[in-house]
């Protein structure tokens, strides 16, 4: 989509995970998994979802079709997974946030539990490098200043539980400004990492 790729924030925590923010598309990005952010029923029409079938190919969304006739729809903060198609990775990890709804139906224990279990299916893939977006703050409405402490505690909290074992590299890959901007502020606070402009 024309951004050019820069990694923005990096650091390498006690567990020897590596966690980086990225500037840049997600359809581009060369992973074991990469992360969609889905809906229930697996209809990949617009935002992140929509942009990686389109640059993947239609097979990601007939297997997901199939996900959904064999398994039902995917709970929130639940993931189902399919091949990856045209894209520089193995599988694509389908994971569903919650939907915004003022913050009184428990969307951040939802939030923080889509991306536990995003974790959780890489390490029992075994999946070494993993790329995901600000999973709800999309069309969902999640306030991203809100979501983006979640992620990098939620993040944090996986990699003290599992020193050593995969997703060795977690990336949480951001296109547009707007979202970046408190991801940014939010990982500097947690982690102290220094910025690191390298494209």
């Amino acid at each position: 989509m024309g951004v050019p790729r820069r990694v923005v924030a990096e650091t390498t925590l006690p567990s020897s995970h590596r966690v980086v923010l990225v500037h840049g598309d997600l359809t581009e990005e060369e992973a074991d998994a990469l992360v969609n952010a889905a809906n229930a029923y697996l209809q990949h029409g617009g935002g992140v979802a929509g942009a990686l079938v389109r640059k993947g190919g239609p097979q990601i969304q007939a297997e997901s079709d199939e996900w959904v006739r064999r398994h039902g729809p995917v709970p929130v903060g639940g993931v189902a997974i399919t091949g990856a198609g045209r894209l520089k990775a193995r599988v694509i990890l389908h994971a569903v946030g919650p939907v915004w709804a003022g913050g009184t139906q428990g969307e951040d224990h939802l939030l923080a539990e889509a991306i536990r279990n995003v974790l959780k299916t890489a390490r029992e893939q075994g999946y070494e490098r993993i790329a995901l977006p600000a999973i709800s703050t999309g069309i969902f409405g999640f306030p991203k200043e809100r979501a983006a402490p979640i992620f990098w505690e939620t993040i944090a909290a996986f990699a003290a539980a599992h020193p050593g074992e995969p997703p060795r590299e977690i990336r949480v890959v951001i296109l547009d400004e707007a979202t970046l901007g408190p991801f940014l502020a939010a990982f500097q606070e947690r982690f102290g990492a220094t910025q690191n402009l390298r494209r």
